[in-house]
């Protein structure tokens, strides 16, 4: 399986366009130095990676995320705008369709300590409208789906403060290298990359990695993370 990293995407323009370490480090104007902590965290600040992306006529998305291709167009750029249909207006008392759900959002997410790690999210929150089609492509049950709001900025800017974000809350017993997870850490609910470390550790990574550095945890911390679902899709106003 190919690893989802932005190291792994920059080893690909690295062997494309023949460069080493050190021509990186002139392209994002940062030390050889700090190119060598790319590869060993995993991470990379958005403005280097915009230096790269820029430098090498490289789409952002696709060394940000990993989506789309090496050489296609971005996502975010202009020439990929595409009219797809209009946007159809709804209300809690608009009737479903019948390719429509509804999914609880937890919009004010209290973690309650129950007996012992059984901390329960607890909400009388609205809910959002998913086509079934959408969930069905993604591989999630309808009765696993949730939203949940973020707020901070530790992971932008793919997921800014006050974006919101869909749960697979049946996806927790394997962690899928790479992938984005809602957490509950010590009681405090957090969306992160996770990945899994020897001896049954996992790294916990931010994508705003100058801000918050990767936090790796053994296995005995990790008794303190409970996984409460995957993050199989994220919503973003602006």
């Amino acid at each position: 399986m190919k690893e989802n990293y932005v190291t792994s995407r920059l080893k690909e323009v690295m062997l494309k366009h023949g460069v080493r370490n050190a021509d990186l480090a002139r392209v994002a104007d940062v030390s050889p130095q700090a190119v060598g902590r790319w590869f060993k965290t995993n991470s990379i600040s958005k403005k280097s990676l915009s230096a790269i992306s820029k430098h090498f006529n490289i789409p952002l998305d696709w060394l940000m995320t990993g989506e789309g291709s090496l050489t296609g167009p971005s996502k975010i750029s202009e020439s990929s705008a595409e009219y797809i249909g209009s946007i159809d207006s709804w209300d809690s008392k608009t009737p479903l369709s019948e390719d429509d759900v509804e999914v609880p959002f937890y919009m004010e997410v209290e973690l309650s300590a129950g007996n012992g790690s059984a901390i329960q999210i607890e909400t009388n929150g609205p809910k959002l409208r998913f086509s079934k089609a959408t969930l069905r492509k993604r591989g999630v049950d309808v009765e696993a789906a949730a939203c949940v709001r973020v707020s901070g900025n530790s992971m932008e800017p793919v997921i800014p403060d006050g974006a919101t974000v869909g749960v697979d809350t049946s996806k927790v017993d394997i962690i899928k290298d790479g992938d984005m997870y809602a957490i509950d850490w010590a009681g405090s609910l957090f969306v992160k990359i996770l990945n899994r470390r020897p001896g049954g550790g996992i790294s916990i990574r931010s994508f705003n990695s100058d801000e918050y550095p990767t936090e790796n945890l053994s296995f005995e911390e990790t008794k303190d993370v409970r996984v409460i679902g995957r993050v199989f899709w994220y919503s973003v106003l602006i």
